[in-house]
C-alpha cells in the first residue's frame, strides 16, 4: 500500500514538475504586459501597445497549455508514449468544454444556465484524467494483437482508441462532478475572502505548505491564479509569500544551528535556499520526507505567518508564482519582503526548537525503556 501511494505521488509530481515552468512563464509574461500597460496607454507610440499585446497573447497561450501538459505528463509517467496523447486531450477538455455537449438546451434553460455555459474540471480533473489515461495506456500495451498490427498499434490504434475513451469519460462522467467540486472549493475560498481576510490567508498558507507542491498546494495556487484573472491580486500576494517560506525557513534552520542537522541535511539546506529564492516549494520535500512529523507542522506555521502578514499588509502579486523572483511585479514590495522574512524566521526557529526539545527527550525515553 505504501509503495503504491509513493508511486502515485511520484506520477503526480512528474506532471507538476513539467507544468510549473509553463505556468511561471505564462504568468510572468502576463504580469509584465499588465504592469506596463497603464504606463504606455495613450502615451507611448502604437508599437509599444502592440508589443504588450503580443506579450499578453504569448503568456495566455502558455497558460492554456498548463492543463494538457499536467495531465499528459502524469499519463506519460505511468505509461510512456501511449499515455501522452490521451492524457493531453483529457487535460485540454478539463480546461473547459461546452455544457451543451452533456445537457440539452432545454435542461440548461430550466436550470437557469446560459447556452454557452462551460464545464471546467480544472486542475483536479486534469490530474484525475491524467491518471486514468496513464493506467489505460499502460494496459493497452499488454493487449494481445497480431504481428500485422504491431507497427501501427503505438502510433495509430492505441492513441485513437484511448483518446476517444478518455475524451468521452471526461465529458460524460468526470467533467461535471469534478467541476462542481472545484466550483464549491472556489466559492468557499471566495466566501472566506469576503468574510475574513485573515482566515483566508491562514487557510491558503496551510494548504501551500501542507504537501509542498502536491494537490492541496495546487488547489490554493490555482485559486490565486483565478483571482489574478479577476483583477484581485491580494490572494496571490498571500500565496506568493507562503510558497517560498518552507524551503527558505528550513535552509535557514540548517545555517543558524548546524549542530542539530546532519551533513546531508545541511547540503539539502543550501539547495533549499536556492529553490526558495525562485519560489519552488518542493525544496522542502527532502526534509519533510525524512522527518514529516516534526517538519510539516513547522512549515505550515511559517507559511501561515507569511501569508497572513502579506494579506494584512495589502500585498498584491500580479504573477502566478512566488518567492523573491517576482518582486518586480509586486504591489507593496517592502511588505512582501517582510512577510517572507517573518515566515522564514518562524519556520527556522520553530523547527530548531522542536528538534532541540525532542532530542533532549529521546535519551530519557531510552533510559526508561532500558
Amino acid at each position: 500500500m505504501k509503495k503504491s501511494l509513493q508511486q502515485l505521488r511520484q506520477h503526480l509530481l512528474t506532471g507538476v514538475s513539467h507544468v510549473i515552468p509553463c505556468i511561471a512563464c505564462g504568468g510572468i509574461l502576463i504580469a509584465i504586459a499588465l504592469a506596463f500597460a497603464p504606463m504606455t496607454e495613450g502615451k507611448g507610440p502604437p508599437e509599444q501597445s502592440q508589443i504588450l499585446s503580443l506579450i499578453l497573447q504569448i503568456g495566455d497561450a502558455a497558460f492554456k497549455l498548463s492543463f494538457p501538459i499536467l495531465a499528459g505528463y502524469i499519463a506519460y509517467a505511468i505509461a510512456g508514449k501511449p499515455g501522452l496523447v490521451p492524457g493531453m486531450i483529457g487535460g485540454f477538455l478539463s480546461a473547459g468544454f461546452p455544457a451543451r455537449l452533456l445537457f440539452s438546451a432545454a435542461h440548461l434553460e430550466a436550470n437557469g444556465l446560459p447556452q454557452d455555459q462551460m464545464i471546467v474540471a480544472g486542475f483536479l480533473g486534469a490530474m484525475i484524467i491524467g491518471l486514468i489515461a496513464g493506467v489505460g495506456g499502460a494496459r493497452s500495451k499488454k493487449v494481445a494483437h497480431s504481428e500485422v498490427l504491431k507497427p501501427v498499434m503505438p502510433i495509430l490504434i492505441i492513441p485513437i482508441i484511448s483518446s476517444l475513451f478518455v475524451g468521452l469519460l471526461m465529458i460524460g462522467v468526470i467533467g461535471w462532478p469534478t467541476g462542481e467540486v472545484m466550483a464549491r472549493l472556489g466559492g468557499w475560498l471566495r466566501n472566506q475572502q469576503t468574510g475574513d481576510a485573515v482566515g483566508l490567508a491562514m487557510v491558503l498558507g496551510a494548504m501551500i505548505a501542507f504537501d509542498m507542491g502536491g494537490p492541496v498546494n495546487k488547489a490554493a495556487f490555482f485559486f490565486g491564479v483565478a483571482m489574478i484573472k479577476e483583477g484581485e491580486y491580494g490572494v496571490m500576494g498571500a500565496c506568493g509569500a507562503a510558497i517560498c517560506t518552507p524551503p527558505l525557513g528550513l535552509g535557514l534552520a540548517t545555517v543558524i544551528q548546524k549542530s542539530l542537522w546532519r551533513q546531508e541535511d545541511r547540503d539539502a539546506g543550501v539547495a533549499a535556499l536556492a529553490m526558495g529564492m525562485i519560489g519552488i516549494t518542493e525544496g522542502a520535500i527532502p526534509f519533510a520526507a525524512s522527518d514529516p512529523v516534526r517538519v510539516i507542522p513547522c512549515i505550515i506555521l511559517g507559511s501561515m505567518t507569511a501569508s497572513t502578514t502579506a494579506m494584512l499588509s495589502h500585498v498584491g502579486n500580479h504573477a502566478p508564482h512566488g518567492g523573491p523572483i517576482v518582486l518586480p511585479v509586486i504591489d507593496n514590495p517592502m511588505a512582501y519582503i517582510a512577510a517572507i522574512a517573518i515566515g522564514t524566521v518562524v519556520t527556522a526557529v520553530s523547527i530548531n526548537a522542536v528538534k532541540m526539545l525532542t532530542q533532549k527527550r529521546e535519551p530519557q525515553v531510552a533510559e526508561m525503556v532500558a
